[in-house]
């Protein structure tokens, strides 16, 4: 039987209001059951009719049902509250767990430190007693021994496959937890309850190793299957051939491996890796995936050199996986590769020294790759246009493996290189074979197939100095129209619709709006995908000027400026209206990656420090050298074309034009994002009458103190801050020139988030573009008396970001700002609590 109690007082009280204490039959609780569940609030109509409906139901008072309506609520709550906290507690006993695990090999490796610390001390004192004392040198080897380990030859039969088996496994092992490897925490990376993991990057050992170990909510079996796949998470990976398969007698199994990597720049060839992959389930229940390469030393079977590789080592390396209480399992993954920095340029071989990148790159992904697939079982929606999460990630690792594929050009999959124009700075390949048309070049959904019948990539590398990949890149996403050409994306656009289209030309096709439609990101939103209309573009067609949108599906990653060693990529590729899931896709974009990898590379805010540079002098110069000095990058950009084959030299010279003026853009824009005075900075136009950034700061807030009678900042320190606090100030600060035509010439952070836009880009924006008519109209019945008394109110309103979205606002303040001379400088606006309709 089942009662109404007072687990919840207010609908306890209500239940004893006329002294009865009701219980409940099981078929009058199955009747109540079956209509909570199709509706847990229902009206008071809706319970006379089911008291009407359910005979069973007639001896109790419509208003007794209502209290058990709330009860069964409250009890619904309670066991959703319970179950989240017991997941809650799960997922921080197993943290706790993996804390005190760590923090164990932690304590054993300072042991080891001091141990090591020690016996060389000592061992200096002693040669400096005893100089001629040969005893020392097999002491010093002994204490070295596990520098260089000895690996006995072995032959490629089971048994002999086996014996390495083994002996990757413990290696492994040892480095995942314990202290074979001195690892140190990966910079910005700290461990939580909320974060991904416990991150750590090598230091001092052969090669680039990184670890990570953290919690998922997946069966270990599920992990390792997932993990095994690395094609399809690790997007540097080409392709991986299983080429034999052994098993053992203790369960295990033994793989013979290829495996190819794309390489990330067209300066250096692409990697290849010939494995041996061991998978075991050890006594404790875990599951072991490890890894490591097979070399002639081993004797071991061996795999000839492939052309247009380079054979890299991978060391020990692997996954260990242990089922956590409660449900999920507790991960640790280490990557430990030796990438062979010989063979590319002196300049690139930080990339392929840098454990951060390896970090951010490989495992990382993994570790990402696991927690989507985690919340999108526990959390199965439908977003981004009606799609699931899993056919975005492909539509994601299509567009990124097709970069790839144009980047690298590899001869076998029909790639061909044209002959220069006596000018290296570009390359240009083509690809005819059928295999390619068919994966980019078929029928469309309207039915017609497109008349392209061949593919042209244009690609360049370039060296970036002083420029964060993340500001770069955000600049490059967001202004499209500074380094586009509308006539090639016309062009570009036609190869997804049916019928001919003929090359660009220089009647300026012009760009209307570009409108970012959000599709998916990340769980922890270090990548989002985004369709990008461009609206009202000017297409011609047998010399009519035929205006349509044009649209792209467009992934980008890398942004966050406080990622440290992050690669950013922005990755496109035209797409018709239709958008379906198969959709032919020819990627284009950009791809930048650092060269260093120190932690004083990039700062925890590069926009503040973008305007703390904006003054001249040598404090500047100071402050430019210690955040971007070091700051150094390489970006690959590759556009690719369908044309007609006998269009092929028109389309080449086509593309290597439009690079070469991407190329140019880019150094432009780079230019002006480089540590330089405040006209580089606000302008791809230099203004040398400009003032300096600590001056005009100075400027605005004492100007603010005159005509307001208040100060504009909180007291600083020193003069040298007030540009730094003004940066930092939560109103919209915003300084417009006084012309005829008013521009805006500074923003502080809050400014350039309001306007979404970048201090590059500021000066394109005119004063009346921000507000609309009654805007207008009010400041310019307000701007005499502004100009008169120095400053003056506005009511709150409306407003314009460059982007066209509408921001509201509560209050906004003008004043002109006075220079040395008293004279009128500029029109400061302070807009108070914007925000977004």
């Amino acid at each position: 039987m089942m009662a109404v109690t007072s687990s919840c007082k207010d609908s306890s009280k209500m239940g004893i209001d006329n002294g009865k204490y009701v219980r409940y039959t099981p078929e009058q609780v199955e009747a109540l059951e079956r209509l909570y569940h199709d509706c847990p609030k229902p009206s008071s109509l809706r319970r006379q009719q089911l008291i009407r409906e359910c005979p069973i139901l007639s001896n109790i008072e419509p208003k007794q049902i209502k209290v058990w309506f709330q009860n069964r609520r409250c009890r619904e709550k309670q066991r959703k509250e319970a179950s989240r906290l017991q997941a809650v507690n799960r997922k921080l006993s197993a943290m706790n767990k993996l804390l005190m695990e760590e923090n164990d090999r932690l304590q054993k490796q300072v042991s080891h430190l001091v141990y090591e610390n020690s016996y060389f001390r000592q061992q200096t004192q002693n040669t400096t007693l005893a100089s001629t004392d040969n005893s020392c040198e097999s002491v010093v080897t002994s204490g070295q021994h596990h520098l260089t380990p000895q690996n006995p030859p072995r032959d490629a039969s089971p048994a002999g496959l086996l014996s390495i088996a083994e002996e990757t496994l413990t290696e492994f092992l040892s480095k995942a937890t314990g202290t074979a490897v001195e690892w140190v925490q990966m910079p910005g990376m700290k461990p939580g309850p909320d974060s991904i993991g416990i991150i750590a990057i090598s230091h001092g050992c052969t090669g680039v190793a990184s670890r990570a170990c953290g919690l998922v909510g997946l069966e270990p079996t599920r992990v390792a299957e997932i993990l095994k796949d690395r094609p399809s998470w690790y997007r540097d990976c080409r392709a991986v051939d299983v080429l034999n398969v052994l098993s053992t007698g203790n369960g295990g199994t033994i793989e013979l491996l290829y495996m190819q990597l794309y390489a990330p720049t067209t300066l250096a060839p692409a990697r290849d890796f010939w494995l041996l992959r061991y998978t075991s389930v050890m006594e404790d229940g875990s599951l072991v995936v490890c890894e490591r390469s097979l070399n002639n030393t081993q004797n071991g079977p061996s795999m000839p050199p492939v052309q247009n590789f380079v054979r890299a080592e991978m060391l020990p390396s692997g996954y260990l996986v242990r089922p956590c209480e409660g449900g999920g399992s507790i991960i640790h993954i280490v990557d430990h590769i030796d990438l062979e920095p010989w063979s590319v340029p002196e300049v690139l071989r930080p990339l392929y020294e840098s454990s951060m990148l390896l970090s951010q790159r490989t495992t990382l992904a993994a570790l990402r790759q696991l927690r989507q697939i985690s919340l999108e079982i526990t959390q199965p929606n439908v977003t981004g246009w009606g799609r699931r999460p899993a056919a975005l990630r492909a539509l994601g690792q299509r567009l990124s493996r097709g970069f790839n594929e144009a980047v690298n050009g590899f001869a076998d999959e029909g790639w061909s290189m044209i002959e220069s124009d006596g000018i290296d700075d570009v390359t240009v390949h083509v690809n005819t074979s059928p295999g390619k048309l068919m994966g980019t070049i078929q029928t469309y959904a309207n039915g017609f197939p497109s008349m392209s019948n061949a593919v042209l990539c244009a690609k360049a590398s370039m060296l970036l100095k002083n420029v964060p990949p993340a500001i770069l890149l955000r600049f490059l996403r967001e202004h499209r129209s500074e380094w586009a050409d509308s006539g090639v994306d016309a062009y570009a656009a036609a190869a997804v619709k049916a019928g001919p289209s003929s090359l660009p030309v220089s009647r300026g096709g012009c760009f209307g709006g570009q409108v970012i439609l959000p599709l998916s990101q990340t769980i922890e939103n270090e990548e989002f995908m985004e369709v990008i209309r461009l609206e009202n573009m000017a297409q011609y067609r047998d010399d009519v000027i035929m205006p349509s949108d044009i649209f792209l599906l467009q992934v980008c990653n890398g942004v966050d400026e406080n990622a440290m060693g992050t690669c950013a990529e922005l990755i496109f590729a035209p797409i018709d209206a239709s958008f379906s899931d198969d959709a032919p896709l020819l990627p284009s974009g950009f791809r930048i990656i650092p060269l260093d990898s120190k932690s004083d590379a990039s700062s925890p805010n590069r926009t503040l420090d973008l305007a703390s540079t904006l003054e001249v002098g040598p404090n500047n110069k100071q402050c430019g050298d210690r955040n971007n000095a070091s700051v150094k990058s390489v970006m690959t950009i590759a556009f690719q074309f369908a044309f007609e084959i006998h269009l092929q030299e028109s389309v080449a010279v086509m593309a290597r034009q439009y690079v070469r003026s991407i190329i140019s853009s880019v150094q432009r824009v780079a230019l002006a994002l480089s540590p330089s005075p405040i006209g580089s900075h606000v302008s791809l136009r230099p203004q040398h009458s400009a003032p300096e950034g600590q001056t005009l700061a100075r400027w605005i807030c004492q100007s603010y103190r005159f005509f307001l009678g208040v100060d504009l900042l909180k007291t600083v320190a020193e003069e040298s801050d007030s540009l730094k606090t003004l940066w930092q100030h939560s109103d919209a600060v915003l300084c417009c020139s006084l012309k005829e035509l008013p521009v805006f010439t500074f923003a502080n952070q809050a400014g350039l988030d309001m306007l979404e836009t970048t201090l590059i880009a500021l000066q394109d924006i005119t004063l009346e573009k921000i507000f609309n008519d009654n805007g207008r109209k009010t400041l310019f019945a307000e701007l005499p008396q502004i100009m008169q008394q120095g400053f003056g109110y506005l009511e709150g309103g409306v407003c314009m970001s460059s982007m066209g979205r509408t921001i509201s606002y509560e209050r906004a303040v003008a004043w002109k700002v006075l220079n040395e001379d008293e004279d009128a400088h500029c029109l400061c606006f302070m807009f108070s609590n914007w925000s977004f309709v």
